[in-house]
């Protein structure tokens, strides 16, 4: 009989088996094995329905079992009477609930869609990627599972996952790939994309002869992957791309949607059998925290490691919550029926204001301390027992929402509250473990990326709270969250000014006070152990700033935005919020300039005196820039398609792009981010992607300066150097830096005042140009 010790790689459904399961050995053999896993979904409604119901289904005794069960039901806040229907294959479940759902539309179901994996973790405590003790028969089925690592566990056994890295040579968006490259083990494969015979035989015998766990692609969900199936087919050469004999690739179709105000486009997927896919371009943040992240997020989350990469954090959060639902025996509703609570409109008034923000004053400031709640709106959800199930309409008692006419129910643990707990403990220790580990330490790394993931999955916790199709959703809990919030900045703002602080700023979950003789990390930790006290949520020092620089408006410099500052702490580290070295759609040539400089303000004690040095850097830039000897990619911009082509009265850069790449035969869909050049003359822009190399004569110069100039301007107007005199400076010295003399004239209406386009020089500095 096997035994041995693994971790559980990959799980799905089998049309003959049940439930088949792929493990990896720590001694290095992989395993296949499988099990029966009889799946129940429930139906909810009149007597006369559910009877109807049971009739209908009971002529099916080999494949489905029916029972009468009580669940609780958050939302009715009790228990109800269900009907269970057992489906005995899991891989029936989909298509008997699909035909049930059709002929019965008026009953309510629960536990009706979930992935298999969440079943199997529910049932058993072994998730994907769990270090686990297994023993089988000797058929190979699985009879006992013993998990050794739970998801909570802070330090783990690495995972000897056997990686093959495949990508092509180019972007198959931006030209023709003529090379696809594989790496493993620190060898890397060139196959020539023009012969594809060779090129699948000796593919076919690199995934043969190292029997990779995880193939990680670029491109490879919409690009690769499925070129590569196509050649396959058409030249009958089997890959092996998966591991499970007979079964075929998942794919799922590209999608766009509307999250958080904003367009998302998501490329079209292929998931395998048996190993994993992630295609590192269609991966949700992974340049945010790459493997060790994802690994996380497949952890705590229950989904396979495939899976997890491609959802957005709030699929991750609703999966953490059913997996609670199902191992506390609550009801996971399939489409939510529960509507928004009568109340009068003053109390809707009252209720929707959502975060605390206190406008800061703008410009320097220097020795000011920030100060920011652990992962607040979940603190206030664990702290407080928010859920659906512990709202209460009736505004009497002792656990009053402040200014809501609400109360909260104490009298046992709310499900969002149990499944958020242990996900913000252990991201509190993380962080207590990064605060403590130096930077030189190997593990540091692994341990941010997996500290980034929890982050992301708290943050979008609150959002899902109100999120109108959230499985427990519920806005008036989010609504009181926010209300929680509120009041826990007020009191900490209470707190800093009885200890004599002078509040900056505060935004939401954070405040920023000075106090001219407490400028040092154990000077402050009296008002952390104050505000801790009077909020019962925790609180933590992010640092003591040397200087920050809270910036106006872009249409008003003297209107002050919350989220747009930059500063540096006492350590040297700079922090940047809102600028354009932080915005996505800015030029890597004016975002890169934009850090320089701050580093340059870093560098020394008084930012007065880093002011010639930065002003010699901008002329060294712009003499760059005019010289052509600036990177077309570094002028690149990323602008985000906001609708449909048809939808536009007056396309933006985006559009214009588009427009572009569509008379070429691409095509683009809303939610995708365009990359671009700004030109002289009409349209305006040129479209990366396009199959014709960009004429760097063509390039608009003086727009660049002026989005240069601009972002100098930001970092600088607090020592009398804003946009308007950088400008005048430079225009100076217009004979060497060869600047049109005005950057509001049209580039194409005078040409002669812009020699660095056309002069000789220049095309000669040209011929080094790299497209």
């Amino acid at each position: 009989m096997p035994e041995f010790t693994g971790w559980l790689l990959d799980l799905f459904e089998d049309p003959r088996e049940g439930l088949v399961l792929y493990f990896i050995d720590e001694a290095g053999a992989r395993w296949r094995l499988s099990r029966p896993f009889p799946v129940t979904f429930y139906a909810l409604g009149e007597d006369a329905e559910l009877r109807a119901l049971w009739q209908h289904l009971s002529n099916r005794p080999g494949e489905i079992t029916l029972s009468r069960a009580r669940r609780m039901d958050v939302f009715k806040r009790g228990e109800v009477t269900a009907l269970g229907v057992t489906v005995k294959n899991p891989y029936l479940v989909r298509k008997v609930f699909q035909q049930t759902a059709a002929q019965f539309p008026h009953l309510e179901y629960a536990d009706a869609d979930l992935h298999i994996s969440l079943r199997f973790a529910a049932e058993t405590g072994a998730f994907p990627l769990a270090r686990c003790r297994v023993a089988a028969n000797e058929a190979h089925q699985l009879e006992e599972i013993e998990v050794l690592e739970d998801a909570w566990t802070l330090k783990t056994e690495p995972i000897p996952l056997r990686v093959i890295s495949l990508e092509p040579d180019v972007a198959p968006h931006h030209a023709s790939p003529r090379a696809l490259l594989a790496k493993i083990e620190g060898e890397t494969y060139r196959f020539d994309l023009r012969t594809w015979r060779p090129l699948l035989v000796n593919l076919r015998a690199l995934i043969q002869r190292h029997d990779p766990d995880l193939l990680l692609t670029d491109y490879g969900d919409t690009w690769l992957l499925p070129r590569l199936l196509k050649e396959s087919e058409a030249h009958h050469i089997p890959l092996g791309l998966n591991r499970e004999p007979g079964r075929g690739v998942s794919t799922r179709a590209e999608r766009t949607y509307f999250s958080y105000g904003q367009l998302i486009y998501r490329g079209q997927q292929v998931h395998l059998f048996g190993r994993c896919h992630i295609d590192r371009q269609n991966a949700v943040l992974w340049d945010d925290y790459a493997l060790e992240g994802t690994i996380e997020v497949t952890r705590v989350t229950a989904l396979p490691l495939q899976t997890a990469a491609r959802v957005s954090p709030g699929t991750g959060i609703s999966s953490i919550e059913m997996l609670t639902a199902l191992r506390e025996g609550i009801l996971v509703p399939w489409q939510k029926q529960q509507a928004e609570m009568l109340k009068p409109a003053a109390d809707l008034f009252s209720a929707d204001q959502g975060g605390l923000v206190y406008q800061p004053k703008i410009g320097v400031h220097k020795n000011v301390a920030q100060i920011d709640f652990v992962s607040l709106y979940p603190a206030i959800m664990v702290h407080f027992n928010i859920s659906p199930e512990t709202i209460l309409p009736d505004p009497d008692g002792d656990n009053l929402v402040p200014a809501l006419g609400l109360a909260i129910d104490t009298s046992q643990d709310g499900l969002i509250p149990k499944a958020l707990r242990p996900l913000l403990e252990k991201r509190i220790e993380m962080k207590k473990h990064l605060a403590s580990t130096p930077a030189w330490d190997p593990y540091r790394k692994g341990f941010a990326s997996r500290s980034s993931a929890l982050k992301w999955l708290l943050v979008t916790c609150f959002g899902y709270l109100g999120y109108k199709n959230a499985r427990f959703g519920r806005i008036e809990a989010h609504q009181a969250v926010t209300a929680y919030g509120r009041e826990a900045l007020l009191r900490a703002k209470e707190a800093a000014e009885d200890m004599g602080f002078e509040v900056i700023q505060l935004y939401v979950d954070g405040l920023w006070v000075h106090h001219p003789e407490k400028t040092q990390p154990a000077d402050i930790q009296p008002l952390l152990l104050d505000i801790q006290q009077r909020t019962g949520l925790p609180i933590s020092l992010d640092g003591i700033y040397r200087w920050v620089v809270f910036v106006g408006s872009r249409q008003n410099k003297k209107r002050p935005v919350a989220n747009r500052y930059f500063g540096v702490f006492q350590d040297g580290t700079l922090k940047v919020r809102g600028i354009d070295a932080r915005r996505r759609d800015s030029t890597p040539f004016v975002s890169t300039a934009q850090m320089h400089l701050l580093e340059l303000l870093a560098r020394v004690q008084e930012p007065e005196e880093a002011l010639p040095e930065a002003i010699a850097f901008l002329k060294s830039r712009l003499r760059a820039l005019r010289a052509g000897e600036v990177e077309l990619t570094d002028l690149l911009v990323r602008q985000r398609l906001g609708r449909k082509m048809e939808a536009y009265r007056t396309p933006s850069p985006a559009a214009r792009a588009v427009l572009q790449l569509n008379s070429a035969g691409k095509t683009l869909r809303p939610g995708q981010r365009v990359p671009f050049i700004y030109t002289l003359g009409k349209p305006g822009v040129f479209a990366w992607d396009l199959p014709q190399r960009p004429n760097p004569r063509a390039v608009d110069v003086a727009r660049y300066q002026r989005l240069l100039l601009r972002a100098a301007g930001i970092v600088l107007e607090s020592w009398g150097l804003d946009e308007e005199k950088l400008t005048e400076r430079m225009l100076s010295d217009l004979s060497q830096l060869h600047l049109p003399a005005t950057s509001k004239q049209h580039p194409l209406k005078h040409r002669r005042n812009i020699p660095g386009v056309i002069d000789p020089p220049v095309k000669r500095a040209l011929k080094g140009q790299t497209y």
